[in-house]
């Protein structure tokens, strides 16, 4: 036993060496014509060192991704494999995060770790998401995925998480509709506005943007000459959000026009407020 243990040491010791000397082109090519002489234990555990310590998760992969190819079958590849996921996703490859985390579902679907790489699968596209003006279909891959880990993984501990996401992903799409109303809006074009602040308060009304897509409502309406909506629109406002300075400015608007927020007319808006407000569905 104390041979085997003194013989592991001195193999990962070489490891460490092998990668701490020599240009970067040597070392890439002797560790591809030697790692299959190191235990997939060794070659993990160095992958979990350049992790921890080299700050550059991308060679860390590199070791994660040798275990899957030496020992395909192993205990020691299966945890490569969610490895390589994590890795890449710290390195910004979410790409090759994305693919590591799928072959992992694929291959391990019941495992312990399919929450984790479920979970990393959905944050490879909510972290490429930030800027509202990015591609919204990595939006709606990140609500599928994060749904996911909500419906199948509930007592998870990254379902929370996943929540908290799923909720900020929604109301980003919301505040997509939002920039490209209010442009419309500022241009003249009052209902191409209205029709993307509708998508709003019909669609993502749960989210933080419902009270400023009503208040644009009533501007858009004001200025289109239909006071029945944007009387409503002020109503609906009031009801949920009075003490938001939306339902302020929305109020000093209508009553600079002699008129008042209340339900007015038979319309979408007097449908919501009759669904939403008086539970009135029919």
């Amino acid at each position: 036993m104390a041979g085997s243990k003194f013989s592991a040491s001195v193999m990962a010791a070489a490891l460490a060496g092998l990668v701490l000397t020599g240009c970067a082109g040597d070392r890439d090519a002797a560790l591809r014509q030697n790692l299959d002489q190191f235990t997939a234990e060794d070659i993990y555990k160095r992958g979990e060192f350049e992790l921890e310590n080299s700050g550059k998760p991308a060679d860390a992969v590199f070791y994660f991704s040798e275990i899957e190819r030496l020992y395909p079958y192993s205990e020691w590849a299966r945890r490569a494999l969610i490895m390589q996921a994590y890795g890449n996703h710290r390195a910004g490859n979410y790409e090759e995060a994305r693919g590591a985390a799928q072959r992992f579902l694929d291959s391990y679907p019941g495992d312990e770790d399919a929450a984790y790489a479920q979970y990393l699968l959905a944050l490879s596209y909510y972290d490429q998401i930030d800027d509202v003006g990015r591609d919204q279909g990595l939006t709606f891959q990140a609500l599928q995925g994060l749904r996911t880990v909500i419906e199948q993984y509930p007592d998870s501990e990254y379902a929370r998480s996943a929540i908290l996401k799923f909720d900020l992903a929604f109301d980003h799409l919301a505040a997509k509709e939002m920039e490209i109303g209010r442009y419309y809006l500022k241009q003249g074009h009052y209902a191409a506005s209205v029709n993307r602040f509708r998508v709003v308060v019909e669609e993502f009304q749960t989210t933080t943007q419902t009270p400023e897509a009503l208040l644009r409502l009533v501007e858009a309406y004001l200025a289109l000459g239909l006071p029945d909506e944007a009387q409503t629109a002020g109503a609906i406002l009031g009801h949920n959000f009075q003490s938001s300075p939306f339902y302020d400015d929305a109020f000093r608007q209508l009553r600079g026009r002699g008129l008042s927020p209340e339900v007015r007319g038979d319309n979408w808006l007097s449908n919501v407020y009759r669904q939403t407000i008086q539970g009135r569905w029919l």
